[in-house]
């Protein structure tokens, strides 16, 4: 449930007077924090990635023994760990993002897909009640 212009306001109010009140601490929690998991994440998502591909390859080496079963785990490693990236890459916040969010006061920020949908929800409510009366 999307909050309300007064509690947005609100919101902005208290942020500011984070930032006025202690700007190193409201610096600290912008998402560089996140931003540093998310790129540890993709980091280990790749090397996870190639040791999937190194034991792909002992699979295939090892396949006259009967040792098969190291290619099909190596082959769900690399897998998972592509999808770890590519999610772990899509949501790590943008240099700066959190900082230009955090300190705007109405200005446009982005808009998460909620948003824009109610946005054009509203619009349409707001056409229909000035157009059918």
């Amino acid at each position: 449930m999307p909050l309300s212009e007064h509690e947005q306001r609100m919101l902005e109010q208290m942020e500011r007077a984070l930032y006025a009140e202690d700007p190193k601490f409201a610096t600290a929690l912008e998402g560089s924090g996140l931003r540093t998991y998310t790129r540890r994440r993709v980091y280990q998502a790749v090397v996870g990635f190639l040791v999937g591909i190194a034991l792909l390859m002992a699979g295939l080496v090892f396949f006259e023994d009967g040792l098969i079963w190291i290619s099909v785990v190596g082959f769900l490693v690399m897998l998972g760990c592509a999808v770890l990236a590519v999610t772990g890459w899509r949501k790590a916040p943008k240099p700066g993002e959190q900082q230009a969010r955090g300190r705007q006061s109405g200005g446009r920020a982005r808009h998460s897909m909620m948003d824009r949908i109610e946005a054009r929800w509203q619009r349409r409510r707001d056409e229909q009640q000035g157009g059918g009366h």
